[in-house]
């Protein structure tokens, strides 16, 4: 069973193409953190939003990457962070085309 880590907080930009440019060391460094399998980068420019949806093996290795990437916003100075872990179907993400193991 993997474990979905889903994050989303204030954020005033960069957006688009400046974003990529941004966090391109950020987005590479993520794929050495332990149980990482993929992430999707979510923003919306409109509602100055920004965040990921991860997929991690274990729950563990989800709470301890929320927990670290928590304290990285936070020294960016973003205060507030939402985080939350569900457990994956992975019969039922299967029949949708979901990109679980």
């Amino acid at each position: 069973m993997a474990y979905l880590l889903q994050v989303d907080f204030n954020h005033q930009g960069p957006f688009g193409a400046e974003m990529t440019g941004a966090f391109m060391e950020l987005a590479q460094s993520i794929n050495e953190e332990k149980g990482f399998i993929w992430k999707i980068w979510t923003e919306n420019r409109e509602t100055k939003e920004a965040g990921g949806i991860y997929l991690f093996e274990t729950k563990e290795d989800a709470e301890n990457y929320l927990t670290k990437h928590t304290k990285r916003l936070n020294g960016f100075g973003i205060a507030e962070v939402h985080g939350k872990i569900f457990e994956v179907n992975d019969q039922l993400s299967s029949i949708n085309h979901g990109p679980v193991k």
